[in-house]
């Protein structure tokens, strides 16, 4: 019996160690050891974070919460309250909220509800991988459509998809990596033809010129994605929401595991929607500077960036993309090296830093990629 249970043990484990997950890359000290520099040098522009909201606001509020919150105890109103705040900021009917540790973790949640061994998902290529990973964890079918060039959806070829096992459409929207936001009548589209439950990933919805949570009332298969992540500074607290129809929100607010936000994170995202203008003040200035960054790449030689509603900036280089990142780690600055997307050879991006982060790598690529001939 025992060696049965140890070969079913390593069977599974070797099936856990081949499933794809999430892995961490290059953090500011690890890449300041690698080439010698100070940690206070290096420009970190590869995870997306929003450093246009002051460092000190949120310290501020981060000392209120501290006073407010006991962390002795278990959240007791905190995640009600919280709901409440999202739906006055949205200006949203009651009971449309399903709170969670970050857009991923509802994600997963959401792909484990209503995803089974045997089912496939079906979303458009390049996107954000990390619906790829909750989908492989369930057992299920990944089905990709590649985006036409200018980053729109194949509506034929995504309608083609949409088999009777096709049960979760992702659409993430402003895309990740692209920066593009999809055109509201090819989500509609999509979400017509669709039977099965379409999520639409707002991550970076602050940042866009439209948002579809407000078909929430046409579709009752349609949920929102949204964070504290992006636009609000919260990266590094974690916290998240889905925004649907008050009958699927409440089966989405359902888990096995009680009190899964801690109370800090909790009390700290209702304390930014209190103050929201401290948000919209930061998004306003990062959107200004998003122009001007994207003009300044597009005149570098052998530099093709592309528009983007979000707060980072997908190009294109001339030169190998493995070279440019190394050289941009050299010269102190992290960016996310993508490589070949669609028809584009050499792809990397880069967050929408402070002026001066973005002046540092705009002279970097010039001198890297502007001595072409």
């Amino acid at each position: 019996m025992k060696s049965e249970c140890k070969k079913w043990l390593e069977e599974k484990l070797a099936k856990i160690e081949a499933l794809e997950s999430y892995a961490p890359e290059k953090t500011i000290e690890n890449a300041a050891k690698q080439f010698g520099l100070s940690p206070a040098d290096i420009v970190k522009l590869n995870f997306n974070e929003n450093l246009y909201i002051p460092r000190a606001k949120l310290v501020a509020l981060l000392k209120e919460v501290a006073e407010e919150c006991d962390v002795r105890l278990y959240p007791q109103e905190e995640e009600e309250k919280l709901r409440e705040a999202i739906v006055e900021y949205l200006r949203l009917p009651q009971g449309c909220v399903a709170v969670g540790n970050s857009s991923d973790d509802v994600m997963d949640r959401i792909t484990r509800l209503f995803l089974e061994k045997g089912d496939q998902a079906v979303t458009f290529v390049p996107t954000f991988s990390v619906f790829r990973y909750c989908v492989k964890y369930q057992g299920a079918e990944y089905i990709t459509v590649p985006l036409k060039r200018e980053f729109k959806i194949d509506i034929e070829a995504m309608r083609a998809a949409f088999t009777p096992k096709a049960k979760l459409l992702y659409l993430c929207s402003p895309n990740n990596p692209t920066g593009n936001q999809l055109e509201q009548g090819e989500i509609e589209a999509s979400i017509e033809e669709f039977a099965g439950i379409v999520m639409v990933d707002e991550a970076y919805g602050e940042y866009a010129d439209y948002s579809v949570i407000p078909l929430i009332d046409k579709y009752e298969n349609l949920v929102v994605l949204r964070t504290f992540s992006k636009a609000f500074g919260l990266a590094g607290l974690r916290l998240g929401y889905a925004v649907a129809n008050p009958l699927l929100a409440r089966a989405i607010n359902k888990m096995p595991a009680p009190y899964a936000i801690n109370i800090v994170t909790l009390t700290m995202g209702r304390k930014l929607l209190e103050n929201v203008g401290i948000m919209r003040e930061a998004v306003a200035a990062l959107k200004a500077e998003r122009g001007k960054l994207i003009n300044e790449l597009n005149e570098i030689r052998g530099m093709e960036a592309f528009d983007s509603r979000a707060n980072f900036v997908l190009f294109n280089t001339s030169k190998p993309y493995e070279d440019v990142y190394m050289n941009m780690l050299k010269r102190g600055l992290v960016i996310k090296k993508l490589g070949k997307l669609l028809m584009y050879e050499n792809c990397l991006r880069a967050t929408v830093g402070l002026p001066e982060m973005n002046a540092k790598l705009l002279n970097a690529l010039k001198s890297y990629l502007g001595d072409e001939t």
